[in-house]
């Protein structure tokens, strides 16, 4: 299949690993688009000099695109883009932050920008500043989120009635069905973060991925709304959360209880009860770990079947 998406990112199919902190490390991104779809390196997580040594260990392990995902937030955003540029990376991902503010001067150094947004404003000022493509992603992601809680469902079209430049779907997106959904809906190609989460290759602590595989529905929540909104499974770090909203903690007093380093020790460390444990709803229907290269083949093998399905049952 040839799409907008797979020609701007030249990938064999139009399936993006999301880039996210903790859990995306070089294995895999490169597992990834060594399979046909396109890894993404999670730079927010990375200190300058590991960021760098990842994109090489990547280079090396794939002849295949690959990007690094940069959310804008996060401290050292300078020297995670002048070294994105010297090492030649081709594809970057911005998120949490204003696509202005990079998407120039990145591309005037040949580097194609796909910028993360929630809703019709960023969409629209995506596209008004250059960028390539853009990600919608809905409230069911995890990690990250938008404040206006709109579904995937509901925020596709919206945004493809927007803006007219090619256009990825995420959130709650973990098979090749909800892929063909999207698609219908006038997405162009598909980011898919939880999913890769329990891959043999991610860097997610075992104790997390099983964690994962073993969650049910209503596991997850989105918290945090007025400081930075996050989905998250819900464990001893985020009641403590919850209660303190729940008596109206200011900012302050929320950002000294998230403290240094939470998302690490939970994803990463593989603490349960006092680490953030970021993911999306998609959770409680996943139930295996297994390698990368398989869930892109599983994910794309089911759109292509029930693609055809579709149209037996218009005959």
């Amino acid at each position: 299949m040839g799409n907008r998406i797979t020609k701007l990112l030249n990938i064999h199919y139009p399936i993006i690993q999301a880039g996210m902190i903790w859990c995306s490390g070089w294995r895999l991104a490169s597992a990834v688009s060594n399979a046909g779809g396109l890894g993404l390196i999670g730079a927010g997580s990375m200190y300058p000099d590991v960021l760098r040594d990842h994109i090489r260990k990547c280079k090396s392990a794939t002849k295949n695109p690959f990007g690094v995902n940069v959310p804008l937030l996060y401290p050292n955003i300078d020297e995670h883009i002048q070294i994105i540029i010297e090492e030649g990376v081709k594809v970057v991902f911005t998120s949490a932050g204003n696509p202005s503010t990079w998407t120039t001067h990145l591309k005037e150094k040949g580097i194609t920008v796909v910028h993360v947004i929630s809703n019709t404003k960023f969409a629209k000022k995506s596209a008004d500043s250059g960028v390539d493509a853009i990600v919608a992603e809905g409230f069911e992601a995890g990690g990250h989120n938008g404040r206006e809680e709109t579904t995937t469902l509901c925020l596709i079209p919206i945004i493809r009635e927007a803006v007219s430049i090619p256009l990825i779907a995420a959130g709650g997106i973990g098979n090749g069905k909800a892929m063909l959904a999207c698609f219908a809906l006038g997405a162009e190609g598909v980011q898919i973060g939880s999913r890769f989460v329990t891959s043999s290759e991610s860097s997610a602590h075992e104790h997390f991925k099983q964690l994962v595989v073993n969650s049910n529905e209503g596991d997850t929540t989105l918290t945090l709304k007025q400081l930075t909104p996050v989905r998250m499974m819900k464990n001893k770090f985020y009641k403590e959360l919850a209660d303190a909203e729940m008596r109206g903690a200011s900012i302050d007093e929320l950002k000294n209880l998230l403290g240094r380093a939470r998302a690490k020790k939970g994803m990463f460390e593989g603490n349960l009860e006092e680490g953030e444990l970021e993911i999306g709803q998609v959770a409680a229907s996943i139930h295996v770990i297994k390698p990368a290269g398989e869930i892109v083949k599983e994910i794309w093998d089911e759109f292509v079947t029930e693609k055809q399905n579709l149209i037996n049952l218009m005959i």
